[in-house]
């Protein structure tokens, strides 16, 4: 079930904290499709891009990297391990990259916080979401 949501970008609007404006081409993940889409905070909307560069089906794995804005972008791996028959573990690795020099300093200061509560809290909506679909 966490398989089947996370190579149908089309719905992640469903699950992640991003409105889906467009995936090219539409479909199945796959190597090379863009996800265009919109994240926002309190007051603002912010544009997001995904590119998928690896997926690999036999080991349910994702590979792909996001364009954030302020010049933040985020290689991101997802797996999901068989652990029973109705359940799987899902690791999820996030390596972000930030703009060099001063501003890359007050960018990853601004955004700290969510460094670390943004990955959490996406995963908890994918795990509510599979659970969800399982019933």
């Amino acid at each position: 079930m966490v398989w089947n949501l996370l190579t149908n970008p089309a719905g992640w609007g469903g699950f992640f904290d991003l409105r889906v404006l467009g995936v090219e081409p539409a479909g199945q993940a796959q190597a090379g499709q863009r996800v265009r889409g919109e994240t926002w905070s309190r007051s603002l909307r912010l544009k997001v891009g995904f590119k998928f560069t690896e997926i690999d089906a036999e080991r349910h794995r994702l590979v792909f990297v996001v364009e954030l804005p302020f010049g933040i972008r985020v290689r991101e791996e997802i797996d999901c391990a068989s652990v029973s028959a109705g359940s799987c573990r899902v690791n999820y690795h996030c390596n972000f990259e930030f703009p060099s020099g001063i501003r890359g300093r007050v960018v990853r200061l601004l955004v700290r916080r969510g460094l670390d509560t943004g990955p959490r809290d996406s995963l908890r909506r994918l795990k509510r979401a599979a659970e969800a679909g399982a019933r």
